[in-house]
């Protein structure tokens, strides 16, 4: 059964990719270039839908298989004086191995996670903003979420050269309200963003989620993943995007967790 699923996505992936690249030099645009450096700015002004199936391998004794397909959108709201609030959602679509023998695997919505990032007027090299975010306990199975209300603060920045962009994201979620009988939360989340632009749309991406919880025991503490992506700008029509795929392997895990993902990412950029 595990196989069919993961041959079922990959033959879903996998195609899409090959289409992604073959439209990409069918329809060379003006400033394509900077198509790509908008798209992998999470806080450029622009209405994007991004999806992502995960692929992480390695979970549990059984070194079984967990899928998430995150679905993310995110949308900028212009308030006065040049400042922007950008809303990005995620939610999380999960299939998710039993955590014993024998026990089959779990699919529903993981927690849903909202943040918003208050931006200042700035160039367009360089744009930050800072904000709250939530996370709702939303999971349509016990096992999919942690059964509680969470919120904290969440920055993000990122400058963009020529040929490069580098940035980072970072938040930090604790639980107030919730199921009683389900442990607390005290979890941080860093994603350092380094991409390298190449001729004809092609670049190169370095985005490791960092993890850390910090209510387990120091050797259960970190997710520390080391690997990177390369990915590709199209065109299809009036659409645009990008499209992408990363290996990560994970060198700090806490105990039974995935050992490396395999991360696709097909993000869909609106005009304003």
């Amino acid at each position: 059964m595990r196989r069919a699923r993961a041959r079922a996505i990959l033959l879903l992936a996998v195609p899409l990719l090959l289409v992604l690249y073959s439209s990409g030099s069918a329809e060379e645009q003006a400033g394509a270039s900077q198509l790509v450096k908008n798209a992998r700015n999470p806080l450029a002004d622009q209405t994007s839908l991004q999806v992502q199936p995960n692929f992480n391998f390695g979970v549990g004794d059984e070194r079984d298989t967990q899928y998430v397909f995150n679905i993310q959108p995110i949308v900028p709201i212009h308030l006065p004086g040049s400042w922007t609030l950008f809303s990005r959602t995620i939610l999380p679509l999960i299939d998710e191995p039993g955590s014993e023998a024998g026990q089959g695997y779990t699919f529903g919505i993981g927690d849903i996670q909202q943040a918003l990032f208050l931006s200042p007027p700035s160039s367009k090299a360089f744009i930050w903003g800072a904000g709250p975010v939530f996370q709702f306990p939303s999971a349509s199975s016990t096992s999919l979420g942690t059964g509680k209300w969470e919120v904290g603060p969440t920055v993000a920045a990122i400058y963009t050269g020529q040929w490069w962009q580098v940035g980072a994201q970072v938040n930090n979620l604790w639980s107030f309200a919730g199921d009683s009988t389900r442990a607390s939360v005290n979890t941080m989340f860093l994603q350092p963003q380094v991409n390298f632009f190449l001729p004809d749309e092609w670049y190169l991406t370095f985005a490791p989620q960092v993890t850390a919880d910090w209510k387990a025991s120091p050797g259960d503490r970190w997710t520390v993943p080391v690997g990177g992506g390369i990915g590709r700008g199209f065109t299809i029509g009036r659409q645009s995007g990008t499209a992408q795929i990363e290996a990560y392997s994970n060198v700090e895990r806490p105990t039974g967790a995935s050992t490396w993902s395999l991360i696709f990412t097909v993000q869909f950029v609106f005009s304003q």
